[in-house]
């Protein structure tokens, strides 16, 4: 929500998009609080805390993105561990802005080793990817399908691998996030057959988008550009696989919605201009029905992925993602039979387009009950702003 990117800022704010997720049956975001370069972690969380705070319909917490490793942000995260901010984000991507080095990287992983803390990892070679966006811009392919073609599903292997060694190597679990290429399920499946902390989400835009959406014409595809990247058809039912076999454990949203009239079109002329990101924290639960009505999945596993596993593994549970006594009453009344059609017109994002337009679903959300009290009631919005809590969240409680 409000993320800066490229120029402008993510068109949820903490208020439409908490509202958002509630409609979509989500009860608890996690959400990135971002370090600039040359800034402390502290200075980036207080700043999200006054984005957020007053202003949630559904409870929140935040992963806290290291931008700039020193000894001072290192001692720094000893802090946040201890006051509930339990998972920091890396970028092997985004050179001048977000990137981390080796060095770096490996630095976070070993004080994470010995506070508790979790690295996220956005795993693509970014140094790589720069050069393969500067040939492809030199040679005039600049429409949105050249983000994905660029972004190659090697490259997001090869780093995947690289920060898998580094965990080994710092001792440290590791989180990779928003994974859409085949070959980098293979490299974390890899790492826990041979008994490696390693964890791996996927989101549902690499289960039901590809590059041909990417490339639709009349630069429609701008709307589709996010990193990763889509990927082709083919690599959607190894990631389904990944699901099943619990090489991937969590389907998280990584919801970054950017409209398509002036923001999107920030990049006519220059993908790499293009701001990334999809919206999504309304359709996660939905589309994931779907798959259990496609066959895919079963719905304990959609429980499994879309609720009880991310409450453990970002130290939520047992207040959030179980039904039992002691715990905050985050319930979802769910339609399992109820058909609707995804669509801009009906959504709740403050994003001008939907990623799903026109597709038919099996199941919708009726009611939703955020720490006992109702926010959605039989399709209706009974929430408000501020009834949602910042949630200080322990250590990761999903580890081997």
């Amino acid at each position: 929500m409000e993320l800066p990117f490229g120029g402008t800022f993510a068109s949820d704010t903490f208020e439409t998009g908490t509202r958002a997720a509630a409609w979509g049956g989500t009860t608890t975001i996690v959400d990135f609080a971002v370090q600039s370069v040359g800034h402390s972690l502290r200075e980036g969380l207080d700043a999200w805390h006054a984005k957020a705070e007053g202003n949630c319909a559904i409870d929140y917490g935040f992963h806290m993105i290291v931008s700039d490793v020193n000894q001072e942000t290192l001692k720094e995260m000893d802090l946040l561990v201890e006051e509930g901010v339990t998972s920091f984000k890396q970028f092997m991507a985004y050179p001048g802005v977000f990137y981390s080095d080796d060095g770096q990287i490996l630095r976070a992983m070993q004080r994470s080793a010995e506070n508790g803390g979790l690295i996220m990892m956005h795993a693509e070679n970014g140094i790589a990817i720069d050069v393969l966006v500067e040939q492809a811009l030199a040679r005039g392919e600049t429409d949105p399908r050249y983000h994905g073609e660029v972004r190659k599903a090697l490259l997001e292997a090869e780093a995947t691998h690289r920060a898998i060694k580094l965990a080994q190597v710092a001792g440290a679990p590791l989180y990779v996030v928003h994974v859409s290429a085949m070959e980098a399920v293979a490299e974390l499946a890899r790492a826990r057959d041979e008994g490696l902390n390693v964890f791996g989400e996927t989101c549902p835009q690499y289960l039901f988008l590809s590059t041909d959406n990417l490339a639709e014409p009349d630069f429609e595809g701008s709307k589709y550009v996010c990193s990763t990247p889509l990927r082709p058809k083919e690599h959607q039912a190894k990631l389904w696989q990944g699901l099943r076999t619990n090489d991937l454990q969590v389907v998280s949203t990584d919801h970054c919605p950017f409209c398509f009239v002036g923001q999107k079109e920030l990049g006519r002329g220059d993908f790499s201009k293009i701001p990334n990101g999809l919206p999504g924290v309304e359709n996660r639960m939905d589309l994931l029905h779907q798959a259990v009505v496609d066959g895919h999945i079963t719905r304990r596993r959609w429980i499994e992925i879309a609720c009880a596993t991310p409450a453990r593994m970002f130290g939520m549970y047992p207040k959030k993602g179980t039904i039992a006594p002691g715990a905050d009453a985050d319930v979802v009344i769910y339609d399992p039979h109820a058909e609707q059609v995804l669509s801009v017109e009906t959504h709740h994002m403050n994003v001008d387009y939907s990623a799903y337009e026109g597709k038919r679903i099996t199941g919708r959300v009726e009611s939703v009950l955020s720490r006992g009290e109702l926010v959605i009631t039989e399709r209706e919005y009974t929430g408000h702003a501020g009834h949602g809590v910042y949630t200080p969240r322990s250590t990761c409680q999903y580890l081997n």
